[in-house]
């Protein structure tokens, strides 16, 4: 049963990395396995056994929140964009008790008000820049396959800083169209047997996963270091991008306000995110009182 509560985490933290504004690393903290998900990563080599213990049942959530419910996204955001966003905000609302628990009053200076200012600014900002064009596929050759690298590094990074979505970075560096359709060729591709068709997007995502890779262990290990170091700005810090996120998500052009419909289902699907998030912070205090 644990096991399956922590596959169905991964599933969010996959799905919210996917949709851009909304930030795979709030999830973790709105769920409270932020801090055990970046120790375990930091520590993998040094505690392996351990380590993919704990990774596994997210990483395998994430997979088959990407894989399957890529398509569907798609679909949900082209006909339900209000509804769905306003989901996710109340995914990102819902869970933020754990971290304002985090950060020590006491010790709230002008080092950890700049950081919130700073960090705030920036996501807002990455929402008004959030008009990119991206291109449907990529022509691959060397050069575009060191860059996938190189994206795949930023995107990751981003995907674990709360607050930062690494989807929106994704688009804002013209990469995210082509990453999102390279997963559904993949995947339509298995299940037709057609290897033939699977070789771009295998060639297009390779590159990416080794940069996703690099990045995470990279940005892992420089927030560890700053939340052992100085954690009250760095959680001042986390804050401000969190609490922007809701902000730069309805700054995003594709949600309308014009239907009364979608405004109504927009309110219920907040409450029920929220309530879900409340629910998986319970769920997550409930696994580190054992």
């Amino acid at each position: 049963m644990e096991f399956l509560k922590q596959v169905l985490k991964g599933v969010v933290i996959g799905v919210a990395n996917i949709i851009p504004g909304v930030s795979g690393g709030t999830m973790m903290v709105s769920m409270g396995i932020y801090d055990l998900l970046i120790h375990s990563i930091t520590h993998l080599f040094k505690q392996f056994g351990k380590s993919i213990r704990t990774l596994l049942p997210y990483f395998i959530g994430m997979a088959v929140g990407i894989v399957a419910l890529a398509s569907l996204l798609k679909q949900l955001f082209a006909v339900y964009p209000l509804p769905t966003y306003t989901c996710f905000i109340g995914l990102i609302l819902g869970g933020l008790w754990p971290l304002f628990a985090k950060v020590d009053r006491k010790k709230i200076g002008p080092a950890a008000i700049l950081a919130f200012v700073l960090f705030f600014a920036l996501v807002v900002w990455m929402g008004l820049m959030n008009d990119v064009s991206n291109p449907e596929r990529l022509e691959l050759n060397v050069g575009v396959v060191l860059i996938l690298v190189v994206v795949g590094a930023i995107a990751a990074a981003t995907m674990i800083i709360p607050g930062v979505s690494g989807s929106m970075m994704l688009m804002l560096l013209g990469y995210y169209t082509p990453i999102l359709n390279a997963v559904n060729d993949l995947k339509d591709a298995l299940f037709s047997a057609s290897f033939a068709a699977a070789v771009h997007p295998l060639l297009t995502l390779l590159p990416f996963g080794v940069g996703v890779v690099l990045g995470i262990f990279g940005i892992a290990k420089a927030i560890e270091w700053l939340m052992a170091k100085c954690p009250t700005p760095t959680y001042c810090g986390v804050l401000g991008l969190v609490l922007a996120s809701p902000v730069a998500i309805l700054l995003n052009p594709d949600i309308r306000w014009d239907s009364v419909g979608q405004i109504i289902a927009g309110v219920v699907t907040f409450a029920v995110g929220f309530a879900a998030a409340m629910l998986l912070s319970r769920m997550g205090k409930e696994e580190k009182a054992k």
